[in-house]
């Protein structure tokens, strides 16, 4: 109590302070506690509003206030403050804070008691259990076996005077024989060391950590006051807490690569953009022979496909809002493989994908649904490996219902019968120690389900495993007709890049178009000249020193508007979060890079729309 109190008083700082308790057995209530309350005694007023009301605050006590409470006292008070003492569901008793100053206590406050009167209430429910305890060996036995914690109380010559069930489960002796042996004769040889500190440390709220196999315990010890020198040791199986903690740990480190993943994307499709450029630049204005076209456009292809590579491992890696749209399935599916190459190639396995024609659209967050894909592939692929059995997956899109059905399906050893019916269930896991979480598939289960479908599990009909995925259809989003590129006629067009190789080909490009260009290594340049110099568009990157293309467009939207309404933007990086917000809010055309002369042409025709000779 004394320490509760003091407790009490270092946060509240009141004038006055009084605890009641109530007694378990006769229900009578008395003054437990008192420091400086006026007229101190159990039925004062306002522990009675507490006892009938529960926690209340009264940051400025005046007559009317007491008065809305039926109450009136006989002591000057000017904030109040008060809680009940509640454990297991029962009131012990109520404390009351009173102050001279006004609007000392607030809300808050009433949480702070709260809480320190849960802990008050535990600890006197706890001295009430240890009292039914020295009552009677059966009534302990009946008490201490229920409590999952392990414990024993140790003599002080270090025989173990009592213990509880789940201790002689890590013993692995009966709860019967463990009383008069010594501690140290039981546990594993290796818990010596630390539970011989946590004997010597008794009292001070030292932890020692122990592990047996797979599981983790910690150990510490409780002094008694008698007879001198016993102590009580308490075992917690750590287990569970840990492997959340490694997979909260996990998924911190997936969260930094995604962000990593994030600056590489821009730092690799800069690159790339030039490449593209070069190559549809070589194509359209060099005129080439028909082999060197071919490797032009080869070219192109492949830094294409680097490009989609890097775009498939970020949208899987980044946190994305979950938006839900009506969608194919098939890219889903193809994106998921394009992100899985080169891990099934490690492990030696064969992925055939087979999509039915006419498929209807689901209504999906294809980021949620490739995971779920990436997980059923990647179990597979592992499962083979580990096993040697088995080198090919089939993933099969079909028809279903109004939806789409995607079977996962392999040739390996499949799930053991037994286990089959548990593989939905979190944290189950048939792989080996460190190699699984065992949450994957209930991850996979639970997304499914959020979509409206269901996921199901079969052994194939030659051996394997057959995950099926059911997926509602989707109402198809409004298809607009393609329009053709309006001519632009000849343009004035300012391009701001950090990137010397895209100002080249983007210069070369635009002038043998017929535009007049000029370029801009940095946003500070770039933003003086579109300033000072009239020009039909101004092509700026998103992501450059500052000023980045961001901070350009909001200067030129709050000093120059008609020469934000000429802006398009262009972005390394793959569009998605602040930066796809940000581009969907300015309403202005943006390029992903690479991007082909064909989406040039295609965003300057946004920009300015049709030929106008009136244009200055």
């Amino acid at each position: 109590m004394q320490l509760f109190a003091r407790s009490v008083r270092t946060m509240l700082r009141p004038d006055g302070l009084l605890v009641v308790l109530t007694d378990s057995d006769t229900r009578v209530a008395l003054v437990a506690h008192n420091s400086q309350y006026a007229n101190p005694r159990p039925d004062d007023p306002l522990v009675q509003v507490i006892s009938t009301e529960g926690p209340r605050v009264l940051p400025h006590v005046t007559r009317r206030a007491l008065e809305a409470l039926g109450v009136s006292v006989d002591y000057p008070v000017r904030s109040w403050v008060g809680a009940p003492i509640i454990a297991v569901g029962r009131t012990l008793g109520v404390v009351s804070a009173i102050a001279n100053t006004p609007g000392q206590f607030t809300e808050g406050h009433v949480h702070l008691l709260s809480a320190a009167n849960a802990q008050l209430g535990m600890a006197l429910e706890n001295a009430r259990l240890l009292k039914l305890i020295a009552g009677g060996k059966g009534e302990w036995e009946q008490t201490v076996d229920a409590i999952g914690q392990a414990f024993c109380v140790v003599a002080p010559d270090g025989t173990i005077r009592r213990a509880n069930r789940a201790f002689s489960v890590i013993a692995h002796i009966p709860v019967t024989a463990v009383a008069g042996r010594p501690w140290i004769s039981v546990l594993p040889e290796d818990w010596a060391d630390p539970v011989s500190r946590a004997l010597a440390a008794a009292g001070n709220h030292s932890q020692y950590e122990l592990r047996s196999g797979a599981r983790v315990f910690t150990v510490s010890a409780l002094a008694l006051a008698e007879p001198r020198g016993t102590a009580v040791l308490v075992f917690e199986d750590q287990s569970a807490k840990r492997r959340l903690q490694d997979q909260l740990i996990q998924s911190e480190k997936m969260s930094a690569i995604g962000q990593l993943i994030a600056g590489v994307a821009h730092d690799l499709n800069n690159p790339l953009a030039s490449v593209v450029g070069f190559a549809d630049y070589l194509v359209e204005e060099g005129n080439p022979p028909d082999s060197m076209r071919h490797a032009l456009e080869a070219i192109r292809h492949e830094a294409e496909r680097a490009a989609a590579i890097v775009r498939s491992l970020l949208n899987f890696a980044r946190k994305q809002e979950g938006k839900r749209r009506a969608q194919p399935i098939a890219p889903i599916l193809e994106a998921t493989l394009t992100l899985l190459r080169n891990q099934l190639m490690a492990s030696k396995v064969e992925a055939e994908l087979k999509v039915d024609p006419d498929l209807a659209d689901v209504d999906v967050d294809a980021n949620q649904i490739q995971q779920v894909f990436v997980n059923l592939i990647n179990n597979a692929a592992q499962t083979m490996r580990s096993s040697g059995i088995g080198e090919r997956v089939l993933i099969h899109a079909t028809g279903w219902l109004d939806g789409v059905a995607v079977t996962v399906a392999d040739d390996g050893p499949g799930v053991p019968p037994e286990v089959a019916d548990r593989i939905f269930e979190p944290f189950f896991t048939t792989k080996p120690e460190g190699e699984g979480t065992g949450l994957g598939l209930s991850i996979c289960q639970g997304i499914v389900r959020e979509h409206g479908g269901r996921i199901t599990y079969a052994p194939g009909a030659e051996g394997g495993a057959v995950f099926r995925v059911e997926l509602p259809a989707g109402v198809p989003a409004h298809i607009t007709q393609e329009t053709a590129i309006p001519d632009t006629g000849e343009l004035r067009i300012l391009v701001v890049d950090d990137e010397p190789h895209i100002l080249h080909y983007m210069r070369a490009t635009l002038e043998a178009w017929g535009h007049a260009v000029e370029v801009a290594s940095d946003g500070a340049t770039g933003l003086a000249r579109a300033t000072t110099q009239p020009f039909d568009v101004v092509i700026t990157d998103l992501r450059m020193p500052d000023p980045g293309g961001r901070e350009l467009f909001e200067a030129l939207h709050r000093d120059h508007p008609s020469v934000a309404e000429r802006v398009i933007f262009a972005t390394g990086d793959t569009v998605g979060g602040d930066t796809l917000a940000f581009l969907e809010s300015s309403g202005r055309p943006y390029l992903r890079k690479p991007f082909t002369l064909a989406e040039l042409r295609s965003a300057l025709g946004k920009a300015v729309g049709p030929s106008d000779d009136t244009r200055t």
